[in-house]
């Protein structure tokens, strides 16, 4: 399963993003993060859908398991395409996140370990003795027992999860950029051809596209090379 590509919308208004969308023509696959979406709030999500485009509402929700799925609920009725929660909030959580989602065609992933952690951090920071990929593929089936419909993971862990959990598991992967592109604070990077070839059924596209000169090129070139026509 492939999907155009997500473009990360990191900006800190609505405003931003209306100038920013006025380059392109057909909707789009947005993820909505924490900044803007505590800036512009759900109404924000509501003119995205209204214009037709499908939204990741990126708020890594970590908390205990009757908060979040109050939340969900909330979320629910926003009619986003996907949601994400921080797998190292537990099963009872993602559990609970499940259920405040349903009813709704909202697909529910879980954040494994974030792409500018090193596995040095991950050791020294978080005490986790074990690999990053060890680290990532338990917490990925942690979020398949829970019931999730996925994860969010580096391309370098896609293609072991898809082989654990499945290929229909989807494996959302941040950190995506074209070979030329600098990585910025991210740390597991990869270009759109090594996502493709490595497993992963959507990709995460920041500031590759948003900082661009000419945003409509480079993600026509991105969506070009994740769908395999260049």
């Amino acid at each position: 399963m492939t999907s155009k590509p997500i473009i990360a919308l990191d900006f800190p208004s609505k405003l931003d993003v209306e100038e920013f969308l006025s380059e392109f023509t057909e909707p789009l696959f947005l993820k909505v993060g924490m900044e803007l979406f505590y800036q512009e709030g759900p109404e924000l999500v509501q003119t995205l859908n209204h214009y037709g485009h499908d939204i990741f509402l990126d708020l890594k929700l970590h908390d205990i398991p009757n908060t979040v799925e109050s939340a969900m609920r909330r979320i629910a009725e926003l009619g986003v395409d996907m949601v994400n929660v921080h797998a190292a909030g537990g099963l009872a959580m993602m559990e609970a996140a499940k259920r405040g989602l349903a009813g709704s065609g909202t697909k529910l992933i879980a954040v494994t370990q974030l792409t500018s952690t090193s596995e040095e951090q991950m050791q020294q920071e978080q005490l986790i003795s074990v690999s990053l990929e060890q680290s990532v593929l338990h917490y990925a089936k942690l979020a398949k027992q829970a019931g999730l419909d996925g994860v969010v993971c580096s391309v370098h862990e896609a293609k072991a999860i898809g082989v654990a959990c499945g290929e229909d598991f989807l494996r959302v992967t941040p950190g995506i950029r074209p070979a030329a592109s600098e990585s910025h604070d991210q740390k597991r990077i990869a270009t759109p051809k090594d996502a493709k070839a490595q497993g992963s059924t959507h990709i995460v596209v920041g500031r590759a596209i948003t900082r661009s000169e000419n945003p409509q090129k480079s993600y026509d070139y991105i969506n070009g090379e994740w769908s395999g026509r260049l």
